[in-house]
């Protein structure tokens, strides 16, 4: 299936390109097709228009997230529709009909320049092709979203890892879903080829209940300490909370507590038991080179020399921390990261590895996909 994603720098972009990616990746490891033949558009990319019509061209599908939430009001009261209406005109030019997935959002239904353009530009669409659904989104949080740009989560999350004490309206409330279960939603929908509306279930809360959550993570996380986590939810939360800490966050030293007969520190505490293993890694080798889209994952040298090397999925910048076991000092993967470790030393690399989950063969959430592309 071809798939053509807009607004691939967003949010939901991003995380839906990821989740076709992790597919892809899953079928090559098991020497199947891959599924899906993928191309993605920026905003930009709506000025050009022939790059707009290659793009559509042979497209079984569209996931429309290109748009406009923060601007004038005038600015966004015009900019949805006029985006839905150049990827019409061009899948007009090129006589193409495919199925098109449109992020809307809860705000579509409100009287503001927002809601009207985001209930206009779905009309525009619909108008178009009978083929069409129109994905009813609240409020998405997740890995690298925008701190103050209109994610209260990523705001809130940003001002704690700051040190700042955030003020919340107390009255305020929010409905909560993750950029993964819209992606997940959206990729579905073209499965089942759902048309209508569809409207993902989210997770209803108080603002002063999301910041004592956040807060009650960043608490634990200072000790040393992961959540127990109650349910998916709080995995996700806590995820892109974690996340948010790289690179400068990390390596995380341990407390090494000496005496006279040797040293002890604390590995990893809570979490809700999970799984650890050790490996060696023989000198110049290199372990990893996959990402995760929901697993919580520890690395813990404790014997050795290594560089561990993480890179966002689907971009170009490596961050590169150097580890040792002689100062213990613990790096925590970011879901929807790649990474790799390298034992870089003239010895046996010992490593700790911690999951919060036990690792099962049949959903392994393990995606290959080097760090270090090929030259």
């Amino acid at each position: 299936m071809k798939i053509l994603v807009t607004g691939a720098r967003g949010l939901i972009g991003w995380h839906s390109l990821c989740h076709l990616y992790a597919a892809n990746s899953a079928a090559k490891f098991k020497a199947l097709p891959e599924p899906f033949d993928i191309t993605s558009l920026d905003h930009a990319s709506f000025c050009d228009a022939r790059l707009l019509e290659s793009s559509l061209s042979g497209a079984d599908a569209v996931l429309h997230f290109a748009g406009v939430n923060r601007a004038p009001n005038h600015e966004i009261e015009e900019a949805n529709p006029k985006i839905a209406q150049l990827l019409i005109d061009a899948c007009r030019r090129i006589d193409a009909s495919p199925h098109i997935v449109y992020a809307n959002s809860t705000h579509s239904a409100a009287d503001t320049p927002y809601g009207r353009s985001k209930k206009r530009a779905g009309e525009i669409l619909a108008d178009y092709t009978s083929n069409y659904t129109n994905l009813v989104l609240p409020h998405v949080f997740g890995e690298c979203a925008r701190p103050n740009y209109n994610n209260v989560t990523a705001t809130l999350i940003d001002q704690i890892i700051a040190g700042k004490t955030p003020t919340v309206n107390p009255e305020g409330k929010v409905e909560l879903l993750h950029a993964g279960e819209a992606a997940r939603t959206a990729i579905s929908v073209l499965a089942l080829r759902k048309y209508g509306t569809v409207t993902p279930k989210p997770r209803p809360m108080s603002v002063p209940q999301l910041l004592s959550q956040l807060q009650s993570f960043h608490a634990e996380y200072a000790a040393n300490k992961f959540p127990d986590f109650q349910d998916d939810f709080q995995v996700q939360l806590f995820n892109s909370y974690r996340a948010a800490h790289y690179p400068a966050g990390f390596p995380r030293a341990l407390k090494l507590n000496e005496d006279i007969r040797g040293a002890l520190f604390e590995a990893v505490k809570g979490g809700g038991g999970g799984q650890s293993f050790l490996s060696w890694t023989k000198p110049g080798v290199t372990r990893g080179n996959h990402f995760h889209l929901n697993k919580v994952e520890r690395f813990l040298v404790v014997q050795g020399q290594a560089i561990i090397r993480i890179r966002r999925v689907l971009q170009d910048e490596i961050w590169e921390f150097a580890v040792s076991g002689d100062r213990p000092s613990a790096v925590d993967m970011p879901t929807l990261h790649t990474h790799s470790i390298e034992n870089i030393g003239a010895e046996p690399l010992l490593t700790l590895f911690w999951t919060n989950e036990i690792f099962d063969p049949n959903e392994p959430d393990t995606y290959f996909d080097p760090v270090l592309k090929a030259k």
